[in-house]
């Protein structure tokens, strides 16, 4: 590459929605309702699983972090995409763009994991219920959290140090509403198939092998719920897992109709719509997943919020 082809970026911007000029307000409003309610709905999910005598079990200890963790998720990007509306300026600098994608890549792996120990959860209560209180007690239950937060954040680093290290040139414009990487690479002026690959290995480890670990947990569940004599005890089995196993639904449907599409099929405004959906569809529809078939969080919620 010539030093004439070569600029030095020191800023992206965010097209997001800049193609809908007499959307932005509306848009701004309806993100700004989505936001709030995911603020909203997870935050008294986390209170209620810590002041509930009754919600003192691993089972709710786990939800409380996921429900930290899809706040935090989605403040890495909701944040930003509603100040781009407001102002209708999508500038972001470069350290800016690279925290972004740096965060936003932790938090998804750290959502993968814990959504694996959440099944884990599941089977030892199903499959090993006399164990249960021995092998998931606190201090495993704290590990296992702790894990799941940490053990993608040196990958995910490195992953973010290695796509901004490629060399930008010509046009600076993300045609997207965040930082990622497939419009981050489309911009690189070099051979970008060695990050293409370490991106899919890093998919590899922090998304498919959660999905095949929870995939085998259930597997497994639901072998030892038909062997139970009863219609009332499978029925009762299947409802203390049903909640999170739609929410595993949700996450990994709404992630594959993002990032397996063919494409051909993918347009700039589609990749950008179902994107946002990934980021928001979990997030909004946890609260309402657990409180709407979860009797004991039901029961909370009613202690905690007053007719």
């Amino acid at each position: 590459m010539s030093e004439d082809n070569f600029t030095v970026v020191v800023e992206f911007i965010l097209l997001g929605f800049s193609d809908l000029p007499n959307m932005q307000g509306f848009l701004f409003g309806v993100f700004l309702v989505i936001y709030l309610c995911i603020l909203i709905g997870n935050g008294l999910l986390i209170v209620i699983t810590k002041i509930d005598p009754s919600l003192q079990t691993p089972m709710y200890f786990f939800l409380g972090n996921f429900s930290f963790l899809e706040i935090c998720y989605t403040s890495v990007t909701f944040p930003r995409m509603l100040a781009d509306l407001w102002t209708h300026k999508g500038t972001i600098s470069f350290l800016a763009c690279a925290v972004q994608t740096c965060f936003l890549y932790i938090l998804g792996a750290a959502e993968c994991l814990l959504l694996a120990v959440m099944a884990y959860d599941r089977y030892v209560a199903i499959c090993k219920p006399l164990l249960y209180p021995l092998i998931m007690n606190h201090k495993v239950c704290v590990q296992l959290v702790v894990v799941s937060w940490v053990i993608g954040v040196p990958v995910m680093i490195d992953e973010t140090y290695r796509i901004f290290n490629l060399n930008f040139c010509g046009s600076k414009k993300l045609n997207h509403v965040f930082c990622d990487a497939p419009p981050l690479i489309e911009l690189a002026c070099e051979d970008t198939y060695e990050i293409e690959i370490y991106v899919h290995v890093a998919a590899l480890i922090f998304v498919i092998t959660p999905f095949l670990l929870i995939l085998i947990s259930y597997i497994t569940i639901i072998t030892n719920i038909l062997r139970l004599p009863s219609i009332s005890g499978r029925s009762k089995a299947f409802s203390t897992c049903s909640s999170h196993l739609m929410v595993v639904g949700l996450f990994y449907g709404s992630g594959s109709i993002v990032y397996l599409r063919p494409k051909s099929r993918q347009s700039a405004g589609s990749v950008k719509v179902f994107a946002l959906f990934y980021t928001t569809v979990t997030p909004m529809f946890n609260p309402l997943i657990y409180s709407l078939r979860n009797k004991d969080v039901i029961a909370a919620l009613r202690k905690l919020l007053p007719k």
